[in-house]
């Protein structure tokens, strides 16, 4: 019996995941590192001095030496996890912003690629991984995998975002409530209508870019042009102050880790 269960104990290990778990805190920064994407890198580009595409290979530098320490992390640390994800966004909305401002590529254009991109991604991640799932993500070939899928909800995000407020005409207010109103659509779904979990959170992440987006912009553009004229730096700075009291929060509690129980074999794959 002893043998038993010590078979049983080297056949399973509790691991921490690299990910936090879906909160409301989630939701929360998300949103708020949406924002600052946007207003980040507006004012970035415009105050670096480097131009929109010295910029962006600055922020893109960035974001590979914080991936180097998010990567090497051996578990979610809140402060690690989400400032990756607020340079990704601030890359994400630059790469956008280079293709349509620089090179002239239709928003239209922008938003199938991006949008094929992100299905190629989550095609590849499934058929290698067989799951999509956020909780799953404790060895670096998911973790790879779940970083190229935000990457790309970021990209498409942007581009989707600026074509229905701008190109479309539809204003920053309006189209944060639009994309407001479809994420609570989805919230139903999952909650009362059975919609599949993963389906659902993935939706919901997409839409959360250009709802930020669209806060943002109604943030900080000028009166003249429907917004309230705050600027991207107070902007910006608020946003970024709201995040590090919510992180704090988390480092302090951890109250959004995620332990879980794998095969041994498994939590010790490194590729």
């Amino acid at each position: 019996m002893n043998l038993d269960r010590t078979a049983a104990s080297s056949a399973a290990r509790t691991v921490l995941s690299k990910v936090p778990e879906v909160t409301i805190f989630f939701w929360i920064i998300k949103i708020l590192a949406t924002t600052i994407g946007e207003t980040a890198a507006d004012y970035l580009a415009t105050n670096l001095g480097f131009g929109l595409t010295g910029t962006t290979w600055v922020m893109a530098g960035l974001l590979a030496v914080v991936l180097v320490f998010q990567f090497r992390a051996p578990r979610y640390v809140p402060v690690i996890y989400w400032l990756v994800v607020v340079v990704l966004s601030i890359v994400g909305t630059l790469v956008t912003d280079n293709l349509t401002d620089k090179y002239n590529v239709a928003l239209e254009t922008t938003t199938v690629i991006f949008a094929v991109a992100l299905a190629a991604t989550f095609t590849a991640w499934y058929l290698v991984e067989r799951t999509l799932s956020i909780h799953s993500i404790y060895t670096p070939r998911r973790e790879a995998f779940y970083w190229l899928a935000i990457l790309f909800t970021f990209a498409l995000g942007t581009a989707s975002g600026d074509l229905i407020a701008e190109r479309y005409d539809v204003g920053y207010w309006k189209a944060a409530l639009l994309f407001g109103g479809c994420i609570a659509l989805i919230t139903i779904a999952w909650r009362y209508f059975h919609l599949n979990p993963i389906l659902a959170f993935w939706m919901a992440y997409i839409l959360t870019r250009p709802l930020g987006a669209s806060i943002g912009d109604y943030l900080s553009q000028p009166k003249a042009d429907g917004g309230l004229g705050l600027g991207t730096t107070t902007t910006s700075l608020i946003f970024l102050a709201a995040i590090a009291i919510v992180v704090a929060y988390l480092t302090k509690t951890k109250k959004d880790q995620i332990a879980m129980t794998v095969p041994a074999e498994e939590s010790s794959v490194r590729s």
